[in-house]
């Protein structure tokens, strides 16, 4: 199993930035593709980025391409990133992190239940 923590969440004003990360213990040994998605108040959680294994593929939801970016540490695999920048109001949410098992080039999923593994999510506010 793979376990998995967000941090880097917090209380930002529109149009700044803030980086999240995600650190991944436990069985990791396999390659595995990681995505972010996020959850707003009263609202179904929804996809944001997905990140392979290798690094070398990723897909951006279209409401975030342009602000966001998605990474992974190359030399640690077992640690990755959602830059986020020109928040906005609507960003607010709370994000998690999720993990399957893949291939090494393997494009990660955009549908939360091809995720296994999930972080308890980490608290992302701007303020407008």
């Amino acid at each position: 199993q793979v376990q998995l923590v967000e941090s880097g969440g917090g209380l930002v004003q529109a149009g700044g930035s803030l980086r999240l990360s995600c650190a991944a213990s436990g069985r990791t040994f396999n390659s595995y593709y990681m995505g972010w998605f996020r959850q707003a108040p009263g609202k179904e959680r929804e996809f944001v980025a997905t990140i392979s294994w290798s690094g070398t593929s990723t897909t951006i939801e279209d409401s975030v391409k342009g602000r966001f970016t998605i990474s992974r540490d190359n030399a640690d695999r077992n640690t990755g990133y959602l830059q986020m920048n020109s928040l906005k109001p609507e960003d607010t949410a709370r994000y998690y992190c999720a993990a399957q098992y893949g291939s090494m080039y393997e494009q990660g999923s955009t549908q939360q239940s091809d995720y296994g593994y999930w972080g308890p999510g980490t608290q992302v506010t701007v303020s407008s």
